[in-house]
């Protein structure tokens, strides 16, 4: 499709929008009655109007019922987990077993890589990015100390090339084919945080398990942003938050997938928690762990089901919507966007904005990332004032997410005009 810069072209493109009805699901942020730009679906998604109403029966089903409320009621909290994992295992390419819902993300990569990366004196390193997302940094550095082992030693991090930014994935390969025989672990990112840069899971898993490694990922910025066939691919492992394109809320409760094979796996290591022994031995309280033989048996704690209700109420909205619609129109969005920046630049003395998300659709989600020289610090801050809500990254780096369930083409105009001004102003 060729794009146009125009008001007309973005409301014929919103008229034709199949899922244009589910912007009134949410709360969109106002300012004096005028509805502000929301962008940042990759950090915090915004709060469906069904949220409250899902918490409440929650808290009125406590309040009728105390502690039993985990057995009476029209939604027993002890079968809600039962409600959410087959919409996520459709969002995220998986069986229905092989998903939990549970913790944070962070935790849930620390209690993974106790199964999952297993260090003997031959094999103990692991691959990950270069500049991952700074939790998943220090969760690493931890835990390979926990170990006993040296990150200098262990960690193999994959840099862009001098003068790129994006991560070439032929240096991904090769550093696995480099050191297949003292690979224990490949632990990457879905989707680059700072880039947006989407990877090929497919090829780093198959890869990484010819070199004799477990592979896993971090899917914060992947789940409901992009399609993903996790069981297809034979992943090992993975976790994700779900308070991005997942719109479940600040702190919300994370997901993990465990590949079906690990199920009953008895040699393999994890830590354990009541919520993960066996149903229906749960409540006799006796000794010896016993997990449940699916994902769930990697369950911890007593889970909140205030956190469930708000993950439930906004994978309801997914399901109402379909994947594909989504998946869809998150890439039209994107597109949009690229073209509107493209056409400021023509406008433009030069080009003031680089564009740092490859602009291939099998390389990037709803996230575009643009590198504004000079004075981009002034550019946030007149986007900001203008309704805009956007995330910068130091020293030059601007990244929106226009977000399909919320967001609008005629958003991505009024952001482009907003933009342009902008632009114009720092030069």
């Amino acid at each position: 499709m060729k794009f146009e810069n125009s008001i007309q072209f973005a409301k014929s493109l919103d008229d034709a929008d199949c899922l244009r009805k589910f912007r009134t699901e949410f709360i969109i942020p106002t300012v004096g009655g005028v509805e502000q730009i929301y962008f940042l679906g990759n950090s915090l998604g915004l709060q469906p109007k069904r949220t409250p109403l899902y918490i409440m029966q929650i808290l009125d089903q406590w309040g009728h019922h105390g502690v039993e409320g985990f057995f009476r009621g029209e939604q027993p909290w002890l079968n809600y987990h039962d409600q959410l994992v087959q919409p996520l295992a459709k969002i995220v390419g998986a069986l229905p077993q092989e998903i939990v819902v549970m913790n944070q993300l962070t935790v849930n990569l620390h209690l993974l890589l106790i199964s999952f990366y297993q260090p003997s004196k031959k094999r103990n390193k692991i691959i990950c990015e270069s500049k991952a997302f700074p939790s998943d940094q220090y969760m690493l550095e931890t835990h390979i100390k926990q170990r006993g082992l040296d990150p200098e030693d262990v960690l193999i991090q994959i840099k862009p090339r001098e003068g790129e930014v994006l991560l070439c994935e032929d240096d991904i390969i090769a550093a696995m084919g480099q050191h297949k025989n003292e690979l224990a672990l490949v632990l990457w990112g879905g989707v680059n945080y700072y880039t947006g840069q989407v990877f090929n899971m497919q090829k780093i898993t198959e890869t990484g398990h010819k070199a004799g490694a477990k592979v896993g990922f971090d899917l914060a910025h992947a789940a409901g942003n992009i399609r993903l066939q996790l069981h297809d691919w034979d992943v090992d492992f993975a976790s994700w938050c779900s308070y991005k394109y997942l719109n479940s809320g600040p702190g919300a409760i994370a997901g993990a997938y465990i590949n079906e094979r690990y199920h009953t796996d008895k040699k393999l290591q994890r830590f354990a928690g009541w919520w993960g022994h066996k149903k229906e031995k749960r409540f006799l309280m006796k000794p010896g762990f016993d997990p449940i033989p699916s994902a769930e048996g990697w369950q911890l704690s007593t889970p909140s089901p205030v956190l469930y209700a708000a993950h439930k109420a906004a994978l309801d909205i997914f399901e109402e919507a379909g994947l594909d619609d989504i998946f869809n129109k998150g890439q039209a969005l994107s597109n949009y966007l690229f073209s509107v920046i493209a056409d400021i630049n023509d406008k433009l003395a030069g080009p003031a904005i680089k564009i740092l998300t490859p602009g291939n659709e099998n390389e990037k989600g709803c996230q575009v990332s643009m590198l504004v020289p000079g004075n981009g610090k002034y550019v946030f801050d007149t986007l900001t004032k203008n309704g805009v809500f956007a995330d910068w990254r130091e020293p030059d780096v601007i990244r929106v997410a226009p977000a399909p369930l919320y967001n609008s083409f005629e958003d991505i105009w009024r952001f482009g005009k907003i933009l342009e001004l902008a632009c114009r102003e720092a030069n």
